[in-house]
């Protein structure tokens, strides 16, 4: 007996498997897994190929990677792993990026079929990967797998207004960009000088100007960065071309400009989408007025050199709707203080704003556009406007305009010899004395072809 009890205790204990555990415990494990590691474990055992094949596993890797949904499984009459494994075979080179543009482009669509239904119905449908391997092979580079999947859903819009990648308008000067198809933006592949291997994502037919995506780490850009050219004004080289930033990457370029459209960031206009930006602490109430501001980057009308920073901003004036009647009010006159980043004060006053003297009663909203221009790279502003009521007119007040800063995006230099004359400075330094200026001459939205070249707003006191 003794000696029976000392060979069960000398005995090795059963090794533990994972192929030895219950069914549902197994299950549970593989619920977890991704789908490369459950393809792996279905390569083990004859037990686990048959457990990784079970159906509902696949179901969240369907909606996960492809946005797939219980309708659409229902309609195609297959199961979710035969779903996922068809359209991986379509698509699975984008694996990674799929989801992420599928649903920006379904947010796109859903939030502007109900706003600009016209501006839907320019999109162009997808194209096949033997489309954007012939225009690979006709640039001579590769396109980034995010830009591929992107028309993999959409090929771009038609060449319309308005353009789905947003408009922009002064009163001499009007934007309006659509979204390249592939053929198109193949054709503005360009190789010259300051642009090499570069291809255009946007057009704007008021402009002509592009947002650009460099294919190649060459000329100081990083590889598929996203760009819009700014040529030196101050160079007799043409190639010498600075660039504005407005991506890293096509899919961070393309989800945040759905993203601000999609939660109102960006406000539609008369069945546009404005690039307009409203920080909501950007909001001044005096009695019963509320003014807010939104403000835009023009990178069409700026420069680095010289430095000029082109600045647009929207002003709303609203009156509460509580308001007593005999609080209705006409605007006098407005007063700027003007502050750029070297600290420099500039104050402009005038009459009206934008040539007018609106009246607010209660309930009422009043809106205008301007700009602004500085020699530094960022700055703000802020003032107040003079009021009279209708009823007694001798009573004055002023109406409080809050604080709105103005950033000019992440931009570079061109690594172009600029080939300056005698007479002009090689290097002209970003904070060069220019004075900003204000003008409330110009009102919006009209639709006037305009030079791209930068201009200054004109001084209005």
């Amino acid at each position: 007996m003794a000696a029976a009890a000392a060979a069960a205790l000398g005995a090795e204990e059963p090794e533990l498997c994972l192929e030895l555990l219950p069914t549902d415990p197994l299950l549970l494990i593989f619920s977890f897994l991704d789908y490369q590691d459950l393809i792996s474990c279905s390569c083990v055992s004859r037990r686990l190929n048959q457990l990784s094949n079970h159906d509902p596993l696949w179901r969240r890797h369907c909606k996960k990677y492809w946005l797939l949904s219980e309708a659409e499984k229902t309609q195609k009459n297959k199961s979710w792993k035969t779903l996922f494994k068809d359209t991986y075979i379509d698509l699975g080179r984008y694996i990674q990026h799929y989801a992420t543009l599928k649903k920006a482009w379904d947010d796109l669509e859903r939030y502007l079929g109900q706003r600009c239904p016209r501006m839907i119905g320019s999109l162009k449908d997808s194209v096949e990967e033997r489309e954007l391997d012939a225009v690979e092979a006709q640039i001579g580079c590769k396109l980034p797998n995010d830009y591929r999947c992107s028309f993999r859903i959409h090929n771009g819009q038609k060449l319309v207004v308005p353009g789905l990648m947003g408009s922009m308008a002064l009163s001499n000067h009007y934007r309006s960009e659509d979204l390249l198809d592939i053929d198109t933006a193949a054709g503005g592949f360009q190789q010259r000088q300051g642009l090499k291997q570069c291809l255009p994502l946007t057009f704007c037919i008021h402009t002509g100007l592009s947002q650009y995506m460099a294919l190649e780490s060459v000329e100081g850009r990083n590889k598929y960065e996203i760009f819009y050219q700014c040529p030196d004004q101050m160079a007799r080289n043409p190639s010498a071309i600075d660039m504005f930033i407005t991506g890293a990457s096509y899919s961070e370029w393309f989800t945040s400009y759905v993203h601000n459209v999609v939660t109102g960031g960006y406000p539609i206009i008369r069945d546009q989408i404005f690039r307009y930006v409203h920080d909501k602490g950007c909001v001044a109430t005096t009695g019963d007025i509320t003014v807010s501001v939104s403000t835009s980057f023009l990178p069409e009308l700026s420069s680095v050199h010289p430095p000029h920073y082109f600045f647009t901003y929207r002003i709303r004036i609203e009156m509460s709707k509580d308001a007593l009647p005999e609080k209705t009010c006409q605007l006098d006159s407005r007063y700027w203080r003007i502050t750029n980043a070297k600290g420099e004060i500039e104050e402009v006053q005038g009459p009206g704003v934008v040539g007018e003297f609106p009246i607010l009663s209660p309930g009422r909203v009043y809106e205008y556009t301007s700009c602004t221009t500085f020699s530094t790279t960022s700055g703000y502003m802020e003032g107040h406007y003079t009021f009279h009521l209708l009823y007694y007119k001798d009573r004055i007040f002023n109406v409080a305009i809050p604080r709105f800063h103005m950033v000019c995006p992440t931009f570079k230099v061109s690594t172009t010899p600029r080939e300056t004359g005698h007479d002009e400075c090689s290097v002209i330094e970003e904070d060069e004395d220019e004075d900003s200026t204000d003008s409330d001459d110009y009102d919006g939205p009209r639709l006037v072809n305009y030079s791209p070249a930068p201009s200054h707003c004109p001084r209005h006191t």
